[in-house]
């Protein structure tokens, strides 16, 4: 079992706390969302990464693609992408006279989709099998994505011009939000006086092998949830469903998610089970984009500030 997080030297770390170093050298004073980043991986979900543009959103995805060894793809979503230049397309070849298909960029292991909602519903849609089945269906033949398969996808906040809102259905998908934010004035100092960080990304060596990481995902699996550690996500979840506060309440696929981020982040901070306080970490990034409030006081108050507050530990 990993330990947890503390100072050591480089060549005494595990691969995870290699990962997570590298990567906040990079990614300047962010370590929390870095850690949940790499959570959301570990618990084979799919990331969101919603922010002003310049905050540093892509560079976390191009980060974590190097530093785990993923076989990666970027793709610029814009108004007039079509599905096709994400799956792929069957091309009439008149040597042989049949269709040969020419996959596109989804077959990759870690898919950057960069301002994903800038495109229209029909395009975003394209994710949408791919995300829940790690499959496509092109002209009735399924197509497997390669293992491991993961979306980060980074969208700009909807009040700016030329943005789709995501569907619930889509927002759903993936297991977790975060924001970045801006940087504090010391990470900024240094982010100005430092290195270009696309120099710095060109430097970042693989800290574990694709294989490793499924590894580490079949590990969290195996992180204990006691009976009493259910009854509390149970009651964060029930809660958002009689709360009049809520459109509609958490699935149990939210409720489920919950838990696999949970394992993760107790995998993270070294433990072989899960405490409160992992749950209570990772709310956040997996129940705010889930929950729509129902009048406008509530679009004002921190939905899972509120949650914690109104849900008490069993």
């Amino acid at each position: 079992m990993l330990l947890k997080t503390q100072f050591k030297p480089a060549a005494a770390r595990t691969p995870l706390e290699q990962l997570i170093a590298a990567a906040s050298q990079v990614i300047l004073g962010k370590e929390a969302q870095v850690r949940l980043a790499l959570a959301c991986l570990i618990a084979r979900g799919h990331l969101l990464i919603e922010d002003l543009p310049g905050v540093g959103k892509t560079t976390l995805a191009h980060v974590l693609a190097r530093t785990l060894g993923l076989q990666f793809q970027r793709i610029q979503f814009t108004s007039d992408m079509l599905p096709a230049d994400i799956i792929g397309v069957s091309v009439y070849e008149r040597d042989g006279g049949t269709f040969k298909f020419h996959p596109g960029p989804i077959f990759a292991q870690l898919i950057l989709a960069d301002e994903v909602n800038r495109a229209t519903p029909k395009t975003q849609s394209a994710l949408l099998e791919a995300m829940e089945e790690h499959q496509v269906t092109v002209e009735t033949e399924t197509r497997k994505l390669p293992e491991p398969f993961f979306v980060i996808a980074t969208q700009n906040p909807s009040e700016q011009v030329g943005t789709f809102p995501l569907p619930e259905s889509q927002l759903d998908r993936f297991l977790m939000r975060i924001e970045l934010g801006y940087p504090d004035r010391d990470a900024e100092r240094t982010l100005l006086a430092g290195a270009d960080r696309r120099d710095l990304l060109a430097t970042l060596e693989p800290c574990m092998s694709p294989a490793e990481l499924v590894e580490l995902q079949e590990d969290a699996q195996r992180v204990h949830v006691a009976p009493a550690l259910l009854d509390y996500v149970q009651a964060i979840v029930e809660y958002t469903r009689r709360s009049p506060d809520y459109v509609a309440g958490l699935s149990p696929r939210a409720a489920l998610a919950l838990v696999h981020s949970a394992r993760a982040w107790a995998l993270l901070e070294g433990r072989d089970k899960v405490i409160p306080e992992d749950v209570q970490a990772i709310l956040p990034g997996v129940a705010t984009h889930r929950l729509r409030p129902a009048h406008d006081a509530a679009r004002r108050v921190d939905i899972a500030a509120q949650l914690l507050t109104a849900v008490p530990i069993p």
